[in-house]
């Protein structure tokens, strides 16, 4: 491959270690990277808010793809540059299929204001009794009609105990024209991110201004959610941890995340 001018890097299961952490190795690399002239994209399910750590992680701001592609973010600026969102219709859509093709699944949505922290914009709210499935739970719970009552950038459907492999085989069968199905989990949670959007499109939204084509790309990712960015990039890496249909769709399989994988790659042409 060509040196690449373009690197979009997914966050966890990736560039973060098990610990939820950059190894020495992997920010020198990363860094290394970007002295060299190339530039570094985060591309994450995270939504703005959960950036920073991987900002302080890095040592440096970069543009972020977040919320699968339904945001583009400036983490220098704070600044929310774009969103994609699904309507209210849409999710009222959503919301009725999920509750009928898997019944007693939890609601959430993420909303989205002008920044990472927009106290305005109440950004993480959830059905009753949603579990979620994180550690960090940083959800408010309102009525489903509250839930619904606005556009949001992603809905989540959450079964705990369930994988999410058959959460999205299922909704599948149903879901066309209302949105996309994705999910970084296996654990019970399934993302539907506004049709046509996934992190490839937020990625391109960031490369087509300063003139890089997906050839001049390389992207490392685990997930399903990274498959179209994989595929969309000249070269996609899949992490030696990824999801096997991830292994499948890339070019190249590298180290897992606990073992600099991305550094591995990255060491290649910046030392």
């Amino acid at each position: 491959m060509i040196k690449p001018a373009l690197i979009a890097c997914d966050v966890d299961g990736t560039l973060f270690d098990d610990d939820e952490t950059i190894t020495p190795r992997t920010r020198d690399a990363v860094r290394a990277a970007v002295a060299g002239g190339a530039r570094f994209v985060l591309a994450t399910g995270r939504p703005p808010r959960w950036i920073r750590p991987v900002v302080d992680a890095l040592g440096f701001a970069p543009m972020a793809v977040c919320a699968n592609g339904a945001v583009v973010y400036d983490s220098a600026t704070d600044r929310v540059v774009s969103t994609r969102t699904l309507a209210v219709d849409t999710l009222a859509e959503l919301a009725e299929l999920a509750a009928r093709v898997i019944p007693g699944a939890g609601l959430a949505v993420e909303r989205i204001g002008e920044r990472a922290h927009d106290t305005a914009t109440p950004q993480f709210i959830s059905s009753p009794g949603y579990e979620h499935a994180w550690l960090n739970p940083d959800n408010t719970e309102v009525s489903i009609d509250d839930l619904l009552s606005a556009p949001a950038i992603k809905l989540l459907i959450r079964q705990a105990g369930a994988r999410s492999a058959d959460m999205a085989a299922e909704l599948a069968k149903h879901i066309g024209i209302e949105g996309d199905i994705t999910y970084s989990t296996d654990n019970g949670l399934v993302e539907i991110t506004p049709l046509g959007t996934s992190k490839a499109t937020g990625v391109e939204e960031i490369a087509r201004p300063l003139g890089i084509v997906s050839d001049e790309v390389m992207a490392f990712g685990d997930m399903p959610n990274d498959i179209p960015m994989l595929l969309w990039a000249g070269h996609g890496v899949a992490m030696g941890n990824a999801h096997p249909e991830v292994m499948a769709a890339a070019d190249e399989v590298t180290s897992p995340n606990s073992d600099d994988g991305v550094a591995r790659v990255l060491e290649r042409w910046w030392l």
